[in-house]
């Protein structure tokens, strides 16, 4: 049995659906005979994705840093498919940005896309989604590294670190309220092959992220943390352990990159 949200007639919203793991959340939607809103900024691939994909559908421009816009997509989705949708996936994303040092526009860029964006999309749809009355599903796409937080990315890192503080903020909510069938999720990718990129040996591809996290629903997961090819379950959470034992240990952040900790780690994830 799969998510009561996830059927027939249902209505499904991806944001960042012209590529990669929002496609493929779009597919899938599509294959279990859902309509689906597809929004993206990206006029292109957006019109590509729709074509592949085909079924009952309709590809929205959307930035997602613009609460007008996703409210726009919303109406625009109540009028074309008569309802409001029992699925929203958050998965809009960008990297603009590296260390640092990188240009103040690149922070807030990051910061409106892959933070606001996110509480954009929900405080667009989840009124109308909690006022259906039925069941429905908010996965928001974390990953990684806004939890063990490695060294190179400190502007992606910040806000996928803020992605999983909200998300988890956002359920608690859901869950104080009894009449609400609608609740969050935490999707936390592996290594994937995303975008316009070749795959490469080790790396999940697009469905398989997917189908992992349609499995995890049907066990009610909230932090839904997908293997790839490379890291397995167990060294993910020797990862996330290792990295909240930084603060109750008192030991220096990152301390898995520390020339004096580095090889204690890696004796810990070799058990």
């Amino acid at each position: 049995m799969g998510h009561q949200a996830i059927a027939p007639g249902k209505i499904g919203v991806v944001t960042g659906a012209a590529l990669g793991i929002g496609r493929a959340f779009a597919r899938r939607f599509v294959q279990e005979g859902m309509k689906v809103a597809l929004l993206d900024i990206d006029a292109e691939h957006l019109n590509e994705a729709r074509t592949e994909i085909g079924g009952d559908t309709d590809g929205i421009l959307c930035d997602v840093a613009e609460i007008e816009a996703l409210e726009h997509a919303r109406d625009r989705i109540a009028r074309t498919f008569g309802g409001a949708p029992s699925v929203l996936v958050n998965n809009a994303v960008t990297r603009i940005g590296r260390g640092l040092d990188a240009p103040l526009a690149d922070w807030r860029r990051a910061i409106d896309i892959n933070v606001m964006g996110v509480v954009n999309g929900v405080r667009a749809f989840l009124p109308s989604m909690k006022d259906q009355g039925d069941p429905g599903l908010i996965i928001n796409a974390g990953s990684k590294q806004g939890i063990t937080n490695p060294p190179g990315h400190p502007v992606y890192n910040m806000a996928k670190s803020a992605v999983k503080t909200y998300t988890e903020c956002l359920q608690h909510e859901l869950r104080q309220d009894p009449a609400c069938q609608v609740s969050a999720h935490l999707l936390v990718p592996g290594w994937t092959t995303t975008g316009l990129n070749d795959p490469k040996p080790g790396a999940w591809m697009p469905d398989q992220v997917v189908g992992y996290m349609l499995d995890a629903l049907e066990r009610h997961s909230f932090y839904v943390i997908c293997p790839d090819g490379e890291v397995t379950e167990k060294m993910d959470h020797a990862r996330i352990a290792w990295a909240a034992g930084d603060i109750v240990e008192d030991r220096p952040p990152l301390s898995r990159w520390h020339p004096e900790w580095q090889e204690t780690y890696a004796r810990q994830e070799r058990r």
